[in-house]
Protein backbone atom coordinates (compact mmCIF):
# COMPACT_ATOMS: atom_id res chain seq x y z
CA UNK A 1 0.00 0.00 0.00
CA UNK A 2 1.16 3.42 -1.15
CA UNK A 3 0.03 6.84 -0.55
CA UNK A 4 -0.61 8.90 -3.91
CA UNK A 5 -0.28 12.34 -3.07
CA UNK A 6 -2.12 13.43 -6.13
CA UNK A 7 -5.77 13.90 -6.96
CA UNK A 8 -5.21 12.98 -10.61
CA UNK A 9 -7.37 10.25 -12.42
CA UNK A 10 -5.12 9.82 -14.96
CA UNK A 11 -2.43 8.64 -12.14
CA UNK A 12 -4.57 6.34 -10.27
CA UNK A 13 -5.80 4.87 -13.38
CA UNK A 14 -1.98 3.73 -13.79
CA UNK A 15 -1.52 2.67 -10.82
CA UNK A 16 -5.19 0.31 -11.23
CA UNK A 17 -3.35 -0.82 -14.19
CA UNK A 18 -0.18 -2.12 -12.69
CA UNK A 19 -2.23 -3.43 -9.69
CA UNK A 20 -0.46 -1.22 -7.35
CA UNK A 21 -2.69 -0.94 -3.97
CA UNK A 22 -2.91 2.87 -3.20
CA UNK A 23 -4.75 5.26 -1.43
CA UNK A 24 -5.44 8.74 -2.85
CA UNK A 25 -4.41 11.43 -0.03
CA UNK A 26 -4.87 15.36 -0.35
CA UNK A 27 -1.56 17.25 -0.70
CA UNK A 28 -1.17 21.45 -0.34
CA UNK A 29 1.46 22.69 -2.19
CA UNK A 30 1.37 26.22 -3.69
CA UNK A 31 3.27 25.51 -7.15
CA UNK A 32 3.41 29.25 -7.70
CA UNK A 33 6.09 29.20 -5.15
CA UNK A 34 8.57 27.11 -8.03
CA UNK A 35 10.34 30.52 -9.29
CA UNK A 36 11.64 28.65 -12.87
CA UNK A 37 10.93 29.09 -16.62
CA UNK A 38 12.85 25.52 -16.85
CA UNK A 39 10.46 22.63 -17.37
CA UNK A 40 12.27 20.32 -16.18
CA UNK A 41 13.31 21.91 -12.89
CA UNK A 42 9.78 23.01 -12.39
CA UNK A 43 8.48 20.01 -11.99
CA UNK A 44 11.11 18.42 -9.87
CA UNK A 45 10.88 21.17 -7.59
CA UNK A 46 6.76 20.82 -7.67
CA UNK A 47 7.34 17.10 -6.48
CA UNK A 48 9.69 17.84 -4.34
CA UNK A 49 7.71 20.59 -2.49
CA UNK A 50 4.58 18.30 -2.71
CA UNK A 51 7.01 15.11 -1.23
CA UNK A 52 7.76 17.78 1.65
CA UNK A 53 4.46 18.97 2.50
CA UNK A 54 2.81 15.03 2.37
CA UNK A 55 5.71 14.07 4.56
CA UNK A 56 4.92 16.54 6.92
CA UNK A 57 1.45 15.65 6.92
CA UNK A 58 1.69 11.77 6.40
CA UNK A 59 5.31 10.90 7.39
CA UNK A 60 6.63 7.90 5.66
CA UNK A 61 5.18 4.81 7.71
CA UNK A 62 3.70 4.43 4.68
CA UNK A 63 5.19 4.92 1.48
CA UNK A 64 4.42 8.55 -0.14
CA UNK A 65 4.44 9.20 -4.26
CA UNK A 66 4.25 12.69 -5.68
CA UNK A 67 4.10 13.76 -9.23
CA UNK A 68 4.47 16.63 -11.41
CA UNK A 69 3.53 17.24 -15.09
CA UNK A 70 3.45 19.85 -17.35
CA UNK A 71 4.12 20.06 -21.35
CA UNK A 72 6.32 22.47 -23.03
CA UNK A 73 6.34 22.82 -26.36
CA UNK A 74 9.71 23.60 -29.48
CA UNK A 75 9.87 27.23 -28.46
CA UNK A 76 10.16 26.27 -24.80
CA UNK A 77 6.72 27.30 -23.78
CA UNK A 78 5.42 25.88 -20.69
CA UNK A 79 1.47 24.43 -20.60
CA UNK A 80 -0.02 23.79 -17.18
CA UNK A 81 -3.87 23.09 -16.48
CA UNK A 82 -6.11 24.74 -18.36
CA UNK A 83 -8.35 26.39 -16.23
CA UNK A 84 -11.09 27.43 -18.48
CA UNK A 85 -12.52 26.02 -22.15
CA UNK A 86 -11.42 29.23 -23.63
CA UNK A 87 -7.96 28.28 -21.86
CA UNK A 88 -8.16 24.26 -23.02
CA UNK A 89 -9.07 25.84 -26.32
CA UNK A 90 -5.72 27.75 -26.88
CA UNK A 91 -3.66 25.41 -25.51
CA UNK A 92 -4.56 22.49 -27.60
CA UNK A 93 -4.76 24.77 -30.46
CA UNK A 94 -0.69 25.43 -30.02
CA UNK A 95 -0.29 21.72 -29.74
CA UNK A 96 -2.09 20.89 -32.93
CA UNK A 97 0.26 19.93 -35.75
CA UNK A 98 3.01 20.33 -33.62
CA UNK A 99 5.34 18.12 -31.41
CA UNK A 100 5.16 18.70 -27.90
CA UNK A 101 7.30 17.25 -24.86
CA UNK A 102 5.48 16.30 -21.52
CA UNK A 103 7.53 16.24 -18.16
CA UNK A 104 6.64 14.26 -15.60
CA UNK A 105 8.96 14.31 -12.31
CA UNK A 106 8.03 11.93 -9.28
CA UNK A 107 9.46 11.98 -5.56
CA UNK A 108 8.49 8.21 -4.20
CA UNK A 109 9.37 8.01 -0.02
CA UNK A 110 9.56 5.14 2.30
CA UNK A 111 11.20 4.72 6.03
CA UNK A 112 14.38 3.22 3.97
CA UNK A 113 14.20 4.91 0.67
CA UNK A 114 13.71 7.74 -1.92
CA UNK A 115 13.74 7.44 -5.67
CA UNK A 116 13.39 10.31 -7.70
CA UNK A 117 12.60 10.13 -11.68
CA UNK A 118 12.39 13.48 -13.77
CA UNK A 119 11.16 11.45 -17.29
CA UNK A 120 10.16 12.83 -20.63
CA UNK A 121 7.91 11.68 -23.70
CA UNK A 122 7.82 13.41 -27.10
CA UNK A 123 5.04 13.98 -29.22
CA UNK A 124 4.23 14.97 -32.62
CA UNK A 125 0.83 15.59 -33.59
CA UNK A 126 -1.47 16.09 -37.00
CA UNK A 127 -3.68 18.95 -37.34
CA UNK A 128 -6.38 18.20 -35.15
CA UNK A 129 -9.78 18.47 -36.43
CA UNK A 130 -11.48 21.80 -35.57
CA UNK A 131 -14.64 20.23 -34.78
CA UNK A 132 -13.41 17.16 -32.99
CA UNK A 133 -11.36 19.51 -31.06
CA UNK A 134 -14.56 21.65 -30.25
CA UNK A 135 -16.13 18.31 -29.28
CA UNK A 136 -13.43 17.71 -26.65
CA UNK A 137 -13.74 20.96 -25.49
CA UNK A 138 -17.13 20.69 -24.44
CA UNK A 139 -16.66 17.53 -23.26
CA UNK A 140 -14.69 18.46 -20.31
CA UNK A 141 -12.31 15.56 -20.16
CA UNK A 142 -9.41 17.87 -20.85
CA UNK A 143 -10.22 19.48 -16.96
CA UNK A 144 -6.99 18.42 -14.82
CA UNK A 145 -4.79 17.51 -18.01
CA UNK A 146 -1.74 19.36 -18.46
CA UNK A 147 -1.97 21.49 -21.68
CA UNK A 148 -5.63 19.77 -21.89
CA UNK A 149 -3.50 17.03 -23.65
CA UNK A 150 -4.78 13.09 -23.36
CA UNK A 151 -2.76 11.21 -25.36
CA UNK A 152 -4.91 7.91 -24.23
CA UNK A 153 -8.33 10.10 -25.22
CA UNK A 154 -8.77 12.65 -27.32
CA UNK A 155 -5.26 13.11 -28.47
CA UNK A 156 -4.29 9.14 -29.31
CA UNK A 157 -5.95 9.54 -32.99
CA UNK A 158 -3.83 12.63 -34.12
CA UNK A 159 -0.61 10.90 -33.06
CA UNK A 160 2.26 11.02 -35.87
CA UNK A 161 4.93 9.49 -34.00
CA UNK A 162 6.43 9.54 -29.95
CA UNK A 163 9.32 8.43 -28.29
CA UNK A 164 8.85 7.52 -24.59
CA UNK A 165 6.53 6.06 -21.91
CA UNK A 166 2.89 6.87 -22.61
CA UNK A 167 2.65 6.53 -18.86
CA UNK A 168 4.76 9.26 -18.61
CA UNK A 169 2.77 11.36 -21.01
CA UNK A 170 -0.36 10.27 -18.89
CA UNK A 171 1.16 11.71 -15.38
CA UNK A 172 3.25 8.95 -14.10
CA UNK A 173 6.04 6.64 -15.28
CA UNK A 174 4.67 3.83 -13.52
CA UNK A 175 6.75 1.38 -15.44
CA UNK A 176 10.19 3.23 -13.95
CA UNK A 177 8.86 3.26 -10.34
CA UNK A 178 7.31 -0.28 -10.23
CA UNK A 179 10.88 -1.89 -8.41
CA UNK A 180 10.97 0.81 -6.05
CA UNK A 181 7.57 -0.20 -4.79
CA UNK A 182 8.15 -3.48 -4.53
CA UNK A 183 11.95 -2.53 -2.69
CA UNK A 184 10.01 -0.36 -0.37
CA UNK A 185 6.84 -3.16 0.36
CA UNK A 186 9.43 -5.97 0.93
CA UNK A 187 11.51 -3.42 2.94
CA UNK A 188 8.29 -2.79 5.49
CA UNK A 189 7.24 -6.49 5.82
CA UNK A 190 11.46 -7.48 6.33
CA UNK A 191 11.39 -9.48 3.66
CA UNK A 192 14.52 -7.52 1.74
Amino acid sequence: MIFLCSASTSRASLLDEFDIEYEQKSVEFDESSVKTDDAREFVYLASKGKLEAARKKYGVTTPILTVDSLIYLADGQILKKPKSQEQALEMLQMQSGSKISIVSSLHFQSRDLLFVDTSVAHYQFFKFDFDDLQAYIQSRDWQGKTGGCMVEGFCKKYIKSFEGLESTARGLQVEILLPWIELAIKGSSGAI
